[in-house]
């Protein structure tokens, strides 16, 4: 039975499905289970949906509305988007990417993208042949085939290893992603130290992990960032993250989806196959409601605490990641001359992302210390999509620059958090400025109070403002895209209690902004 206490009035004694959290997943999870007649309430914890997924104007008097936590899209199908016939576009980045080195004495770099002669031409002028380059377009071309075969799985029942295995149909490409460490493959494929950074990164986002780690994990973010829909290409959400979760939000309220904010779940009581209880709080009071189904779209960590269990013997979560916003009044001038800066931002922008330095960044972090030279990468919304900057900042050039940094576990911060931000901060920018004609302090833009547009966010700030556990971007560690001991159920969102179903990054397949956890979560109460 529904209790209003510290609540509006609900529509329904029993809800078919109560989702705890209005992130992207549970969003999903809300559109299709009320288009296919299901009852729905979202219970939101802050005053609005969309999680990590969000759209804001963080600096005062200017009208830029950046994507302050998660901010590129590779893993979302297409088929959410047609399904719940959302309006919602990215678009395609022309340069891949862009990495400077100095060698010799000289500014240069390797550019990725446009076009196959000119990635070539960067590839012969950084190693001097075209070996490198054709190893690049083979290893690449596996990945492609294994994108291609393993994507559409996402969105089906959870297939066991062999199944999938099959399903790839190469040994070698499963014995280079899936039984051995990365830094392998790394290592056989290719000779440069600088061409295997840039490869190597795609299996550091927000993972803590050295090249040759024996846990694999490098091996699973790697996985989840070749494959995304089918090609591993990381698109522009078109009026940034909040444009998907608003569109999200209207789609399941046009289906009818009661979606309240400032509604807190503090504990699920399921009663084996019978409706569940889902007390909550308010500014206004406690309350509680009935569900026939609890989706949970947050951490297994949280859905441990709501259930009043014991969250296990498993190591709690841990971020390692460097979040920066900023907006410029121009681009920054490189020193090296042969690249535009519009498109060395326009792709993502390695720092100091070289093999050995990823290895040394890795081994100072895991001794307890910053990174002396933080590896970190770039890119700039706003030239693709200008949509997010108002006009008058359009008109004068103004421009936003991401950063987001590796190697920067959250037990650096956890001592005195603001303090290891800044020296992180100042260090990370240095390693940028280091390839720039100009410091970047020097195209930063000013508030309307006076500050420059700049905001920095450690995994501590991210646990302490979205309760991410540990400050980890995935919720933990990401899962192999197969049934094992550890993710049991058709699937890969069941739990232990019949009416609880976990739709949030961290169950199986989850990770990144995807929505596949919670259409996941959607098949399995619909039973398809």
């Amino acid at each position: 039975m529904t209790a209003n206490t510290g609540s509006r009035g609900f529509a329904h004694d029993v809800y078919d499905a109560v989702i705890v959290g209005g992130g992207h997943n549970g969003l999903v999870a809300a559109a299709y289970l009320a288009r296919a007649g299901r009852s729905v309430l979202v219970l939101e914890r802050l005053g609005h949906t969309g999680g990590a997924a969000v759209s804001t104007r963080p600096f005062v008097g200017l009208d830029a509305r950046l994507s302050r936590y998660s901010y590129l899209v590779s893993l979302l199908p297409a088929k959410i988007v047609r399904d719940l016939g959302l309006r919602f576009a990215v678009r395609r980045r022309t340069v891949s990417s862009y990495t400077p080195v100095e060698r010799g004495g000289r500014a240069g770099g390797l550019l990725v993208g446009g076009g196959e002669d000119r990635t070539r031409e960067s590839f012969a002028r950084l190693t001097g042949s075209d070996r490198e380059y054709e190893r690049w377009r083979a290893f690449y071309g596996t990945t492609a085939e294994v994108a291609r075969k393993v994507f559409p799985t996402l969105t089906e029942p959870l297939p066991t290893r062999e199944e999938l295995r099959a399903r790839v149909g190469d040994d070698e490409a499963w014995r280079t992603f899936f039984e051995e460490p990365l830094g392998r493959a790394v290592e056989d494929h290719f000779d440069d130290d600088l061409v295997r950074g840039v490869v190597l990164t795609d299996g550091l986002i927000g993972t803590f992990a050295d090249a040759h780690d024996p846990s694999l994990a490098q091996n699973r973010c790697f996985l989840y960032h070749v494959i995304g829909g089918g090609t591993g290409d990381w698109d522009v959400p078109v009026g940034g993250m909040g444009a998907l979760t608003d569109a999200l939000a209207g789609a399941a309220r046009a289906a009818g989806a009661e979606i309240v904010t400032g509604h807190e779940a503090l504990r699920i009581h399921p009663d084996g196959t019978a409706p569940a209880e889902v007390s909550f709080r308010t500014e206004a009071g406690e309350g509680s409601v009935t569900a026939r189904t609890v989706l949970v779209n947050a951490s297994p960590r949280a859905l441990a605490e709501l259930l009043g269990e014991d969250p296990g013997a498993a190591p709690a979560p841990e971020g390692a990641q460097l979040k920066v916003n900023m907006l410029l009044s121009r681009l920054p001038r490189l020193r090296d001359t042969s690249v535009d800066p519009r498109e060395a931002f326009g792709g993502t922008f390695h720092i100091a992302e070289g093999y050995e330095q990823l290895r040394r960044a890795h081994a100072e972090a895991a001794a307890g210390e910053l990174p002396s030279v933080p590896p970190s990468e770039i890119y700039c919304h706003s030239l693709t999509d200008p949509s997010i900057l108002g006009a008058d900042l359009v008109e004068r050039g103004y421009q936003t620059l991401t950063l987001f940094g590796l190697h920067t576990p959250a037990r650096l911060f956890e001592k005195d958090n603001r303090q290891a931000r800044e020296v992180l901060l100042t260090a990370t920018l240095a390693q940028l400025d280091a390839h720039l004609a100009e410091p970047l302090t020097d195209c930063l833009a000013f508030d309307a109070d006076g500050r420059p547009c700049i905001e920095a966010k450690t995994p501590v700030d991210l646990e302490r403002e979205l309760r991410l556990p540990g400050g980890h971007i995935f919720h933990r560690d990401l899962s192999w895209p197969y049934a094992d001991a550890a993710t049991p159920g058709r699937w890969g969102v069941e739990t232990a209690h019949p009416t609880v179903l976990l739709c949030g990054a961290g169950a199986a397949r989850g990770g990144g902004v995807s929505g596949i956890p919670g259409h996941n979560a959607a098949m399995a109460v619909l039973g398809r």
